[in-house]
């Protein structure tokens, strides 16, 4: 008996230990999840007129360009998967690799054949593991991305893009993320960055009274819009980062609050058994010294006889 409340002892000591150590983590990934939002709300509105400064000359000129036009026959498309460095953070990253499977599954029933890059080592080891042809990965930033990173993850996107198919370009660029929507809610979402639904930006309508810029092109269309190429797909991958990095922190503090929560739980249940066989062992030492002492009193009484 006395074994047993050791091994529970052993155990309530072990769970203390681990409790502390995701309680600390969940209280650090609190703290970065608020400065995640915070650069997410600084980056959108930049983000958002970009695009419609691309809407803007896409619409007002008959340019063809990679950025605006559509293949007549897309042949090649690139999917861009945005995962994290490290894990504990629940469903993240296999919500984000099943959209991005269900993309690929897509693209490919379409007759397309799909080049994808990954960010982050989680997504870059599951496919890894089921050896899948990966074109570039990145890692090492995902907690905390730049716009730096984001450039750097851009360039390669925007010379494939450039390219004829022929010569390894693609005809499309999709990037599959996880949306911040709330602390309790994110979700992992795909889109496709290039070419520029037209189509779909001309449909919103403006807020009332709220009046459209006008643009003059200077020196051209076309040129305009081989500036704002970079431009454009560096804001939207390093708003779809810090989008990403900001859902991580927040799936990192769910889970470390739920492990808490459960070592608390497996403690005052292990507290319980330690108690019932402390009782038990304590009752079982009284019950012997009882058994001893009746037995040593008829041993005496017998003895007088």
């Amino acid at each position: 008996m006395g074994a047993q409340l050791r091994v529970y002892k052993r155990r309530i000591k072990s769970v203390t230990a681990t409790k502390k150590i995701t309680k600390a983590m969940e209280m650090i990934a609190a703290s970065r999840v608020v400065k995640a939002q915070r650069k997410v709300a600084a980056s959108t509105p930049y983000a958002t007129e970009l695009t419609r400064a691309v809407t803007a000359v896409g619409t007002g000129s008959n340019t063809k360009h990679p950025l605006t036009t559509e293949a007549e026959t897309a042949t090649r498309t690139a999917v861009l998967l945005l995962t994290s460095d490290r894990g504990l953070a629940g469903a993240f990253n296999s919500n984000a690799i099943k959209a991005a499977e269900q993309l690929t599954a897509r693209l490919e029933a379409e007759g397309k054949e799909v080049d994808t890059y990954i960010v982050g080592r989680r997504g870059l080891a599951h496919y890894n593991f089921r050896e899948r042809k990966v074109v570039e990965s990145w890692s090492g930033f995902t907690d905390e991305p730049t716009y730096a990173d984001a450039k750097k993850v851009a360039a390669p996107l925007i010379e494939a893009i450039e390219k004829e198919t022929a010569e390894g370009g693609v005809d499309e660029l999709h990037i599959v993320y996880t949306e911040f929507v709330s602390m309790m809610t994110q979700t992992a979402i795909d889109g496709r960055l290039l070419p520029l639904s037209l189509e779909e930006v001309a449909e919103e309508k403006p807020a009332k009274g709220e009046i459209l810029p006008l643009y003059d092109f200077e020196p051209s269309a076309e040129d305009v819009l081989d500036a704002l190429l970079p431009r454009y797909v560096e804001s939207r991958i390093y708003n779809a980062l810090l989008q990403s990095a900001a859902s991580k922190h927040a799936a990192t503090r769910r889970a470390m609050k739920s492990a808490t929560d459960n070592a608390g739980d497996l403690i005052n249940s292990l507290s319980r058994l330690a108690n019932a066989a402390r009782q038990a062992e304590i009752t079982q030492e009284i019950s012997e010294i009882v058994g001893g002492t009746a037995a040593l009193a008829d041993a005496t009484a017998g003895s007088d006889k």
